[in-house]
């Protein structure tokens, strides 16, 4: 029985796809051109069309697709995209799963801890409300299309990812280049609570979830140990053995180079716990941040 993979090609869902076929699952990747792979078969979102014959008899589905929320600059046009990219991805895979006569047993469908908004310096677990902001709305209305799959008596999960540390891509392979030259600096007030989880757990959590039947609903993907800006930032340049400037980055500066991403993305706090994951028996290979790097890097 097969497990399908959207978004197979990006960070969290190579590593996935590696770690599911080292279990020996098979796995088809749902991509977006002519498939050349036996492992691929073909989906149009903007075209609402899936191939049913992949979906049949699947055991599980993982839904990744999206377009990067750090990709670009925000334009009005780009913000549409990453809504687009999101619901609309999300309601076809889900139309044709509800479709099936045999629809698979889970889906775990990505979503983000910008559900939350800010959340200052409150711990803040799986029941919290949605907060302000478009991420928060975006991460809404994506949640909203996952949903439907419950509807259908298809267990559901939402993975609400944190900072995902990684050497080969997402925000800390982005920021590496400058903290090497030794240019590190806290962002804004660096008080703000960045929660992460390394790439390895975050896949550790995911085929946790996939194979734990009680667990449903919104999960945060995020370790146990979230930290603030100024210590991430003094941690990665310790790990690294490189200075960091003592000087902040001010909050102005980062809102005219980045926009709207910054005043979201990056100066925004989220103190998560990972409350379910805990609760469900999943034991965390990295817990505190140095360890972390350490292994991440």
């Amino acid at each position: 029985m097969a497990i399908i993979v959207t978004g197979a090609s990006g960070l969290l869902g190579t590593a996935l796809v590696a770690a599911l076929r080292a279990d020996g699952r098979q796995v088809v990747r749902l991509v977006r051109r002519r498939p050349q792979q036996d492992d691929e078969a073909f989906w149009d979102p903007a075209e609402q069309v899936v191939d049913l014959a992949a979906l049949r008899g699947a055991e599980a589905v993982v839904h990744l697709a999206g377009a990067s929320i750090a990709g670009r600059r925000w334009s009005p046009a780009y913000k549409r995209e990453l809504v687009t990219s999101r619901t609309q991805g999300t309601r076809v895979l889900v139309d044709a799963l509800r479709g099936l006569s045999e629809p698979p047993e889970v889906l775990l469908s990505a979503s983000g801890m910008d559900f939350y908004g800010d959340t200052g310096d409150r711990v803040i677990d799986e029941t919290a409300g949605k907060g302000e902001g478009f991420l928060s709305e975006l991460c809404l209305r994506w949640e909203d299309e996952a949903r439907r799959a419950a509807e259908s008596g298809i267990r559901t999960v939402l993975a609400r990812t944190s900072l995902v540390l990684s050497r080969r891509g997402g925000a800390l392979g982005r920021i590496l280049p400058i903290f090497r030259m030794g240019l590190g600096a806290p962002l804004g007030t660096g008080r703000q609570y960045w929660s992460w989880i390394t790439l390895d757990d975050w896949v550790g959590a995911a085929l946790h979830v996939l194979r734990t039947r009680d667990v449903e609903g919104p999960v945060n993907f995020s370790s146990p140990a979230p930290v603030t800006n100024a210590e991430f930032t003094t941690t990665l340049g310790k790990t690294l053995r490189r200075g960091t400037l003592p000087i902040p980055v001010p909050a102005f500066a980062l809102a005219a180079g980045l926009g709207e991403f910054a005043r979201e993305g990056l100066l925004v706090s989220h103190r998560l716990t990972p409350a379910k994951l805990v609760a469900g028996g999943y034991r965390f290979s990295h817990t505190t941040l140095d360890e972390a790097f350490r292994a991440v890097l």
